[in-house]
């Protein structure tokens, strides 16, 4: 969607760089460790301000695969056909016979050189993921020829690993979930009327970040009735009322909630997942989007009268497991597939692009879908030299951002850059203090912050928008938000539009 409106000329040159399809000599490279990986990641995006796996040598994606789950990504085509499917990718049919013998040739390639080294394995071993609609197989790969060969074929388009991510070798996966988004989603005591909230009828708080945005002002206008919000993240709790039996309260009716999953299994042997929130990061987003404006006294969302559709993709906020990677892409596709949404909000991502992924989202932004993505936060190994995170990073998407209440500041862990669209204030600049939301269980608020909180708080916008003009593209629902936007007409280098009045984009006054 940044393809609607003027881009800086650095991500313009980017972007030039990135959309060249045409074969990139592998830079020779020998790593040894995941901080070998790591240090090539880094210098490289250094150098060329962007980091792609075509840029790394076979022993690089070897080595990748080694240090993580073992999944090879390949993305695949006809031979004769371009590479480039951006704008045709929802159109493909992968069960035509062309595609079919392409997948195959492939599939075939890898069981060969995968057998030479195990000559037990058989071709369901070799598969690590099913996939229905994109173009796409994982694999588990052990072989070094294997992707030697397979980066040779003319019917190749990428091969990545998938799972690999930088500042693995740095701590436990639980050390990275705790250290980003997971765990702390209970309600936070004291919070305090008239600082932190505003009590508002029938019984319900409303955030004090809400006035900022126009947002109470806004809710004369539409509270987003008729809209459905597909929320990409964590799952939401089943333990919160608010998000099940007590969806519908109150000043909140004739809407539904539906929870799935996406994700897989962490081993074959395991249960299948569920929707169930086990981080707490998935409940606080589908609180500060979609929250009931109830009886009960627990904070209401921007988007207190449409549905949601909360798909649970990940484990945690990092995506770092193939699994995951694979849960958002099945995501976005079903949000694409899918008629009876518009809107999408995701505050999930990674430091590096994803190719599969990035095919998924092109499936529902061709399908007319309106996405929204975190800009990042950071946290841990992340710190200081990742900016915009993927798939925030895509034109596809609107990414988003937060800042304090000063409104010339992003928040402490907040990411900036030329590709954020849109910023939300979540953060006191006095006291750090961020936005209430629903806990894991429970009435009383918890609070969240970062570009996640930011992003949701944009979709609710979004929606409030949209539903109440049912009838128009996406491009002018986000042409409304634009206009009604602090920095219009002149886009900010590093916070885009800057900060939405929703009411104003409604058509009240903009305060």
């Amino acid at each position: 969607m940044k393809r609607l409106y003027y881009i800086v000329s650095l991500t313009l040159a980017l972007y030039a760089c990135q959309g060249r399809l045409e074969p990139v000599v592998p830079v020779a490279e020998t790593a040894n460790s995941s901080e070998d990986i790591d240090g090539f990641i880094r210098e490289t995006m250094r150098t060329k301000g962007d980091f792609r796996w075509s840029m790394a040598s076979d022993q690089l994606i070897w080595q990748a695969l080694r240090e993580s789950d073992g999944i090879l990504s390949i993305g695949y085509k006809p031979a004769s056909m371009s590479a480039d499917l951006r704008e045709t990718i929802h159109t493909i049919d992968i069960t035509a016979a062309n595609w079919r013998q392409a997948r195959q040739q492939l599939f075939e390639l890898a069981f060969a050189e995968e057998r030479k080294l195990n000559p037990a394995l058989t071709a369901a071993d070799l598969e690590a993921f099913a996939e229905t609609t994109l173009p796409v197989m994982d694999l588990r790969v052990s072989s070094i020829e294997t992707i030697r060969k397979l980066r040779q074929s003319n019917a190749v388009r990428y091969v990545e690993p998938m799972g690999y991510q930088p500042g693995q070798a740095s701590g436990s996966r639980a050390k990275t979930a705790s250290s980003s988004g997971c765990g702390s989603n209970i309600a936070d005591i004291p919070l305090f009327e008239g600082q932190d909230y505003n009590t508002v009828s029938p019984n319900t708080k409303s955030p004090w970040h809400h006035p900022f945005h126009g947002i109470r002002d806004g809710w004369s206008r539409s509270t987003g009735a008729g809209m459905n919000v597909l929320l990409i993240d964590t799952g939401v709790s089943n333990d919160q009322d608010n998000l099940g039996s007590a969806f519908n309260q109150g000043s909140s009716s004739g809407r539904r909630v539906e929870k799935l999953v996406t994700l897989g299994k962490a081993w074959p042997w395991s249960s299948a997942e569920t929707p169930n929130d086990g981080c707490g990061h998935g409940t606080s987003m589908a609180g500060v989007l979609t929250g009931p404006r109830g009886t009960d006294g627990a904070a209401v969302g921007v988007a207190y009268n449409a549905g949601l559709v909360s798909v649970r993709a990940a484990v945690d906020v990092v995506l770092n497991e193939s699994r995951e990677m694979k849960g958002v892409a099945d995501a976005y596709v079903l949000a694409g597939n899918r008629a009876d949404v518009k809107i999408t909000s995701m505050s999930l991502g990674t430091p590096l692009y994803n190719s599969q992924v990035a095919d998924a989202v092109r499936y529902a932004y061709n399908r007319g879908k309106l996405m929204f993505c975190a800009g990042g936060t950071s946290f841990g190994w992340s710190a200081g030299w990742v900016g915009v995170i993927f798939p925030a990073s895509m034109d596809e998407v609107q990414a988003v951002t937060g800042v304090k209440d000063n409104l010339n500041q992003r928040c402490d862990a907040c990411h900036d850059g030329s590709q954020i669209d849109f910023v939300v204030v979540m953060e006191k600049a006095s006291n750090g203090r961020h936005i209430p939301t629903l806990a894991m269980s429970g009435n009383p608020p918890s609070t969240v912050g970062g570009s996640s909180a930011a992003t949701a708080t944009t979709a609710g916008m979004a929606a409030l928008v949209w539903a109440q003009n049912p009838g128009q593209t996406r491009e002018q629902v986000v042409e409304k938000l634009v206009r009604a936007s602090s920095n219009y007409p002149n886009r900010s280098g590093n916070f885009g539009w800057g900060r939405i009045n929703v009411n104003a984009a409604l058509g009240g006054v903009s305060q």
